[in-house]
């Protein structure tokens, strides 16, 4: 089992730092070409995978070009065309009636600040954070998705539960210029090694500095079964 550095600032700083040398040019992995875009490409990836989103906006992109096409588009149309996301009911409600909103009170364009974006329908810190950041270069927090969750905890650099807590605190330890990509580097490592079932910690970069790593007890577990 690894060991956590002296403090969750130092923790933090050496699991950046060692993420960026495994994960250089990594970013957000949905497919958008405008703000708007993003924004329900964002909506309908909670709880369902980006490649899976990426293969049904492909389709939806094409049949859907502004704000005022989401927003006069009968539910039961947008929902079939969304039938291969989970929740597809519940985020195409999401998705006509935030439109509505961005028609009647933006001009159609998708708003800029995070207190518009999270009164509209479906859209959290978590999604808001991801549009400022990618659709309007504006970086007012950490955007704290299940992977951020999963390895800050599982890292010690924080014991708290509840995404706004972590961003709280992440906001406090992390440089701000490294809010966005620490981030892109989780999930790149939430992804390809730190899983949620079966974390590979053999080819985990940070093994010696997690807490959590499994390596030495599976290690050990193995010398006493030769026995």
């Amino acid at each position: 089992m690894g060991t956590r550095l002296d403090s969750p600032e130092a923790q933090a700083a050496e699991v950046t730092e060692r993420l960026f040398e495994t994960y250089p040019n990594t970013t957000i992995s949905l497919d958008f070409s405008n703000r708007l875009e993003l924004l329900i490409a964002v909506i309908l990836s909670a709880q369902c995978t980006d490649e899976r989103v990426n293969k049904e906006t492909k389709d939806l992109f094409a049949t859907y070009e502004s704000a005022a096409e989401y927003a006069n588009a009968p539910q039961e149309e947008l929902a079939e065309a969304l039938s291969s996301i989970t929740y597809y009911n519940n985020k195409a409600k999401y998705i006509r009636e935030a439109s509505e909103i961005i028609v009647s009170e933006h001009g159609g364009q998708v708003p800029d600040t995070m207190s518009e974006l999270t009164e509209l329908p479906g859209v959290g810190r978590k999604t808001a954070n991801v549009v400022l950041q990618h659709g309007h270069e504006v970086v007012e927090g950490v955007v704290v998705d299940t992977h951020v969750q999963r390895l800050t905890r599982r890292l010690g650099i924080t014991e708290a539960h509840s995404p706004q807590k972590i961003e709280r605190e992440l906001m406090e330890l992390l440089p701000r210029e490294g809010w966005q990509d620490f981030t892109h580097l989780c999930i790149s490592h939430g992804r390809e090694t730190c899983t949620a079932r079966n974390p590979d910690c053999s080819e985990c970069v940070l093994e010696d500095i997690c807490p959590s790593s499994k390596l030495d007890s599976e290690t050990d577990l193995a010398s006493n079964e030769a026995w």
